[in-house]
């Protein structure tokens, strides 16, 4: 390589999460203004050379070259408008030892741009063979290998906290915050985790999961990414779509399967494809970290069980009706375990529901099964009424109800809630009617002023559809309060059940099988009971 009068520099910086020392105080000699006084100080003292740019990749590890900035200096490299390269030392270029070499040893020289690492002492315009061909590439390995060790450190140390219960993701899961005294702790975030419970209850209640995000939309719910961001948090996935991320079937199912809503912890279930690649994949099952009983559940057991059975059984409404059957995901064929399917038969003005084999209706070998909807729930309600003195157990029972009543510190948590989302109206409004002076002062263009109103017009409108949910979860609190006394009375008033409805089913039927001549049997969520 032939020394040029003049040199167009670029300044590359780099310092990610690894290059740290225990307590996660990144040592100065390495810090991104140290790199940069280093740096500049030494282009300054030489003579022909200028600083085109200085190029800062901070939070970026070096196991590959997937960076940003690189990316854009590399861009100004091939335009020939940078001819020499500036770093601290070979491991703030990288420390991917086969890319860096390929860089430094061929790309570079092909390119005529000059390479210096100043605490390495190496300049490929004055090295030699032995330093390119031998020193160079030791040094390289050698800050691969570390890169791969502080890796598995660092997995080793994840992998402890997570068999441990402790919670080490970036952000809460919806429904949840991290506790101020303990961020590896999660703590029920009041307004979403009674959110969360108006989910699991309409599912258990036959609303599918359509249904359930239409519903969360209309009341101004906001989905859980629009909440993060409202609340102030830099999150960010790739579920948005749009200006504004809504509530969607998908994200729907994504909280009724998730079992930290029943206190269980799972993590670790993705791992890095390699130190190198930054490309994740799922790994089985069996392999997670699992831990029960880490924080304070937001449903039961019980509920969460119930919905997975639903979930697992493909329970669904059908016939644009929002809301399931009252035997959907719960009876099957006794003989070939296919679901029942439901018949609706019309005559002369008559309607007439019944249940069939959805195996022998697809001409797949079974029999008919064929039960009318009434008989089915005649008989059921016969085979709850034999088990009343089990299943209603008065105590549990009154325990049970008194837990429904309406506690009403928890709407003060939502009045609260909505002062706050009040203030941010407001916010809106002053920001709104600020942007008139800032246009007439010269402050923003008129580009600006359209742009930024636009989005406050969006925020408020978004922020006064979330105070209207509120209001309506303030009056579902006030309902169930009211709703809870009458429960109470009717348990303590119909020891025999009088009355079989869809909850009622999911609360204590697990699963009916139904077999030719109109037997049933009925297995109960209550462990080794059931009736035939």
């Amino acid at each position: 390589m032939k020394a040029k009068e003049s040199y167009q520099v670029g300044i590359y910086l780099r310092l990610s999460r690894d290059d740290t020392v225990s307590g996660g105080i990144k040592p100065e000699s390495d810090s991104i203004s140290s790199q940069r006084e280093l740096c500049r100080a030494f282009v300054r003292g030489q003579r022909g050379m200028e600083i085109y740019d200085i190029y800062t990749d901070d939070g970026y590890s070096g196991s590959n070259f997937e960076r940003p900035a690189f990316k854009r200096m590399m861009e100004d490299v091939r335009a020939g408008r940078v001819d020499c390269i500036v770093v601290k030392d070979l491991s703030r270029f990288g420390r991917e030892y086969i890319e860096a070499g390929r860089l430094i040893q061929k790309t570079f020289p092909a390119l005529n741009v000059r390479f210096i690492a100043l605490t390495d002492r190496f300049d490929s315009l004055t090295a030699d063979y032995n330093e390119t061909a031998l020193v160079l590439p030791v040094k390289n390995f050698v800050n691969d290998a570390y890169c791969r060790d502080i890796s598995d450190k660092v997995k080793s140390h994840q992998r402890i906290k997570r068999e441990n219960g402790e919670f080490i993701g970036a952000f809460a899961v919806y429904g949840y915050r991290k506790d101020p005294a303990n961020r590896n702790r999660l703590v029920p975030d009041d307004y979403a985790a009674e959110v969360v419970r108006r989910i699991f209850g309409w599912r258990l209640g036959g609303v599918s999961a359509t249904a359930i995000a239409k519903k969360l939309n209309a009341l101004g719910i906001l989905s859980p990414l629009e909440y993060k961001r409202a609340r102030g948090e830099s999150y960010a996935c790739g579920f948005a779509a749009g200006l504004q991320a809504k509530w969607s079937a998908v994200a729907v199912k994504r909280v009724l399967t998730n079992a930290v809503y029943a206190g269980v912890l799972e993590q670790g279930k993705t791992e890095k494809v390699s130190v190198k690649v930054n490309r994740y994949c799922l790994k089985p099952r069996e392999e997670w970290a699992r831990v029960e009983h880490t924080h304070e559940p937001i449903v039961s057991r019980d509920e969460f069980e119930g919905v997975q059975r639903l979930m697992e059984t493909g329970c669904r409404s059908a016939g644009g009706r929002e809301c399931a059957h009252m035997f959907s995901g719960l009876l099957f064929c006794g003989d070939c375990g296919a679901p029942m399917a439901r018949r609706v038969s019309r005559y002369k003005g008559r309607e007439k529901l019944s249940f069939i084999c959805s195996a022998q209706n697809k001409g797949r070998g079974c029999t008919r099964h064929n039960i009318s909807e009434r008989e089915l729930s005649e008989a059921v309600h016969g085979c709850l009424r034999l088990q009343a003195a089990v299943l209603t157990d008065r105590e549990k029972t009154e325990a049970h109800i008194k837990g429904m009543e309406v506690k009403f510190e928890e709407i003060g948590r939502l009045e609260r809630e909505m002062e706050r989302l009040a203030g941010l109206q407001e916010q809106y409004l002053s920001l709104q009617s600020g942007l008139h002076e800032d246009l007439q002062k010269g402050v923003i263009t008129r580009e600006d002023f359209y742009a930024f109103g636009r989005i406050y017009e969006e925020k408020y409108i978004q922020v006064k559809r979330a105070l209207a949910g509120q209001e309506e979860l303030i009056r579902g609190c006030l309902r169930s309060g009211a709703a809870a006394g009458r429960e109470l009375e009717r348990f303590k008033e119909t020891q025999d059940l009088a009355e079989l409805d869809r909850n009622m089913l999911v609360t204590f039927v697990r699963r009916i099988d139904l077999y030719e001549g109109r037997r049933i049997h009925v297995e109960f969520n209550i462990k080794g009971l059931k009736h035939g």
